[in-house]
């Protein structure tokens, strides 16, 4: 297949990366509202938490649409998958948004380690984040 005819997917694709990035830095400050919030034991407004599990519900759902159009659009335009980084880059991305929701669905008195792992995540998370937007903006200037 032609490319010009994947062009709907791409623009979905760039819409996603754009999405995810952005709620990515919302999620950055409302989980340094809650840290600040819970270090000065000022406490924190009562839809914060809320707000941030929405957040993270609809980056999880960005980074799974944008590894699904991957697929299909890598497949679609090649016949299979690997021809660059940005496969792996991805993969390292899906695999930490995924840690992360997982580590903050743990996050409870009792489970004093989750909230650390879910921070290390996300800040890891931010130079995966940074990487795999610099290959698939890699990707986007042999089609330019």
């Amino acid at each position: 297949m032609d490319l010009p005819s994947f062009l709907w997917l791409w623009k979905i694709a760039a819409w996603a990366m754009g999405g995810a990035i952005a709620f990515y830095l919302l999620l950055l400050s409302s989980g340094a509202l809650m840290f600040y919030g819970r270090a000065a034991r000022v406490g924190r407004p009562p839809w914060l938490r809320n707000a941030h599990y929405v957040g993270g519900i609809i980056i999880v759902f960005l980074v799974l649409l944008l590894l699904v159009i991957g697929i299909v659009g890598t497949i679609g335009y090649y016949g299979s998958l690997g021809h660059s980084t940005h496969l792996w880059a991805g993969l390292f991305v899906v695999g930490l948004i995924a840690l992360s929701a997982w580590s903050a669905h743990q996050i409870n008195a009792s489970n004093s380690w989750a909230r650390s792992l879910h921070i290390s995540v996300n800040a890891i998370l931010f130079v995966g984040l940074a990487y795999v937007s610099w290959t698939g903006w890699e990707i986007v200037q042999k089609y330019l």
